[in-house]
């Protein structure tokens, strides 16, 4: 039987929360280290997400540094930053990572979207792009707590 429905060659997903602050304070939420460092990176972040920045994100909750590279950044609607992932369709074993940003209700509220991609279709690439998806899930629940709150959802989460 052959099927018109295109063929899945890459795992990706997207999750998406509203945030009670205008978009300029929520990308810098996300773009600012120390921020970051704050309520979602337990081990701390080193740089700023803009082009051409060396940034690393480390996680005490989870054993090592992660070197990330910012592809666009576009305050303070638009991030977009590579990584390092298993199971990954890019040669250099790398997904990518798209925030977008949208204003609601005159901009006292952002929609966060949050949208990664290029697991492989395998069982370790749908392994690794669940694990993501939950993790990004949860940045998202900790980015809202601590913007609107100023609490540290994630501390303790994980350990």
């Amino acid at each position: 039987m052959i099927s018109d429905s295109p063929r899945l060659d890459t795992l990706s997903f997207t999750v998406s929360g509203h945030v009670a602050r205008p978009c300029a304070e929520v990308y810098e939420a996300i773009a600012d280290p120390e921020q970051l460092s704050q309520y979602f990176t337990t081990g701390g972040a080193r740089g700023r997400l803009e082009p051409g920045t060396d940034v690393t994100w480390d996680f005490a909750d989870f054993p090592g540094r992660f070197p990330v590279t910012v592809v666009e950044a576009d305050a303070p609607r638009r991030l977009v930053i590579q990584w390092d992932g298993t199971a990954t369709t890019d040669d250099v074993g790398w997904t990518r990572t798209t925030f977008e940003l949208e204003p609601v209700d005159g901009d006292t509220r952002t929609l966060v979207t949050i949208t990664e991609t290029g697991w492989q279709v395998t069982p370790d690439g749908a392994t690794n792009a669940f694990g993501n998806c939950q993790g990004w899930t949860g940045m998202l629940a900790a980015l809202k707590v601590w913007v609107e709150h100023g609490i540290n959802l994630r501390e303790g989460f994980y350990r």
